[in-house]
């Protein structure tokens, strides 16, 4: 068997042929490919990368479909596996007509990821629904080039107009604050990709991202970012205690920065007051 069967293919990362067997062994003959994206194509896997797999098939998946692919992945994903702790998972499901041609707002088929867990774990079972997500993460699929399963993305994807992957990751940019006390390091590296993205256009990794941005920042702005990419990198442990008080100026420096972005004649804000 080739690597495209098993899902060992070009960009492949340990973890991903389970979640592959997984795909395959509950959507059968109606997927047409899967793809690896985020960290591990973007630069490597870092200590606290999720492994990244985004797959298209050709139709609506039904409830008992959703959430058998759930349940494999709760025992798949995080620190939480029964079987050990692992790299957390994030699973995204789109049905190949409902996002090509492009259309915007895209519809996801399904969506796993570990701040989802504990939802999962009481039963919940996830719907179809538009997602503004889609928007980056497709732009990131076809940026890749790293199928596991299926022919290359840019046979099957329709690429994403950059006003609408601005609009897309704009508009998650208020739920964002709202974890910047809960999920510290995420957040404020994920605002340094939103400003990189919105001012260039282009995606990049987390910590190619963050290098962008502190070469622009002012001084005080830059120690919150910093660590948070130190800590990316696994180089320092998780702490914030000592920059809290600098967490707040930093968001708020970048978010402005992200406004004065979106104002072009091209691009519509969302999401902001």
């Amino acid at each position: 068997m080739t690597g495209a069967d098993t899902g060992t293919g070009p960009g492949a990362s340990p973890g991903t042929e389970g979640v592959v067997h997984l795909v395959h062994q509950v959507l059968g003959a109606d997927v047409i490919g899967s793809y690896l994206h985020g960290s591990a194509v973007l630069g490597g896997l870092r200590p606290h990368s999720d492994i990244d797999v985004f797959v298209v098939v050709r139709r609506p998946t039904t409830a008992r479909q959703r959430r058998a692919l759930v349940d494999g992945l709760l025992e798949l994903s995080g620190e939480r596996a029964p079987r050990g702790p692992a790299r957390p998972v994030e699973l995204t499901v789109v049905v190949q007509s409902l996002v090509n041609p492009w259309s915007y707002p895209p519809s996801c088929e399904f969506q796993y990821g570990e701040w989802l867990r504990d939802a999962y774990e009481r039963g919940l079972t996830p719907s179809p629904a538009p997602s503004l997500d889609l928007a980056p993460l497709i732009t990131m699929v076809l940026l890749g080039q790293a199928p596991l399963t299926g022919p290359p993305p840019g046979n099957v994807l329709a690429p994403v107009p950059h006003a609408d992957l601005v609009r897309g990751i704009v508009a998650g940019v208020p739920e964002l604050l709202g974890e910047l006390e809960s999920d510290t390091r995420n957040v404020l590296l994920t605002l340094a990709r939103v400003w990189m993205t919105v001012a260039t256009g282009s995606v990049a990794a987390k910590d190619a991202a963050a290098d962008w941005v502190l070469a622009r920042l002012p001084a005080e702005h830059r120690p919150p970012l910093a660590r948070a990419r130190a800590i990316y990198l696994g180089e320092e442990k998780e702490r914030w205690d000592d920059l809290l008080p600098y967490v707040g100026a930093y968001a708020g420096h970048v978010v402005a920065a992200i406004e004065r972005g979106t104002t072009g004649p091209d691009v519509t804000p969302r999401g902001y007051c």
